[in-house]
């Protein structure tokens, strides 16, 4: 297990040290927690930035994407030194600036079943920051099966939702009781309505946030509920989400 024994790694995390709900013990098991970041865009960017700068050193990038010219305005690990690079180890190199102790693991790869049948299991958690519901589909399926806590958000436009399915637990309802899954990918993408780069960094905030929380043991306010963010207009709600019982994933699987 990492020690925080030296000077540097008490000074490094000692603002969220002094915090009633973290301690030391805390901080250390912290070091050694995995998280499976799937997709490295607006959401996932931020996402990764803040959960290494907290003290996630072992985190595994996943994504198939290069970085291209239309990505920088909101995914902000890359520039132009980056254009033509894959996402994922575009986004190791920046990580690693950050915290040279950084064990990043990278996957140059579009998720599918036998993928996310693979990874999750190996992880602690999984965030989902992929932008297509037939992904958002699979990660659910994958991370229901595995029982590992799936924290998940979108953004388009000035609009972001975010919400944390909590596996482990068995009255946990899961992505398809909220979006039934469909034979075919359907709605707005952020390459037809657009996306203003601060939304999903704030989600992607949020989504990290979320994870630190459930690290620490921590039951997230956001099980069982969906918060709905208006950016343009700073309005915040929350919806209640019931389990399904006649959901195909989570109460009646094939």
């Amino acid at each position: 297990m990492h020690d925080l024994g030296s000077d540097r790694d008490l000074l490094r995390y000692a603002r969220q040290l002094v915090l009633p709900q973290w301690s030391l013990a805390a901080q250390e098991n912290l070091l050694e927690c995995r998280v499976l970041i799937i997709g490295l865009g607006g959401l996932g960017c931020p996402a990764a930035q803040y959960l290494l700068a907290a003290g996630v050193l072992h985190i595994t990038l996943c994504d198939g994407d290069r970085v291209d010219l239309s990505n920088l305005p909101r995914q902000i690990l890359y520039g132009d030194g980056d254009l033509g690079e894959l996402k994922v180890e575009a986004a190791r190199r920046a990580l690693e600036r950050l915290d040279p102790a950084a064990r990043i693991e990278t996957v140059a790869a579009t998720v599918d079943a036998e993928l996310l049948d693979t990874l999750i299991p190996q992880h602690d958690i999984v965030l989902d920051c992929t932008d297509n519901f037939a992904a958002r589909h699979s990660i659910n399926r994958a991370a229901w099966r595995a029982r590992r806590p799936l924290v998940s958000a979108a953004a388009l436009r000035w609009e972001g939702q975010l919400t944390v399915f909590d596996f482990r637990r068995e009255d946990t309802a899961c992505y398809a009781c909220l979006y039934p899954e469909l034979d075919a990918d359907s709605g707005d993408s952020c390459a037809s309505s657009g996306v203003l780069g601060p939304v999903p960094g704030i989600l992607g905030s949020m989504q990290a946030l979320e994870t630190l929380r459930l690290l620490l043991g921590q039951e997230s306010p956001l099980g069982g509920r969906l918060l709905l963010l208006d950016l343009l207009r700073w309005e915040w709600r929350t919806l209640g989400l019931r389990r399904d019982p006649h959901c195909p994933v989570c109460a009646c699987p094939a």
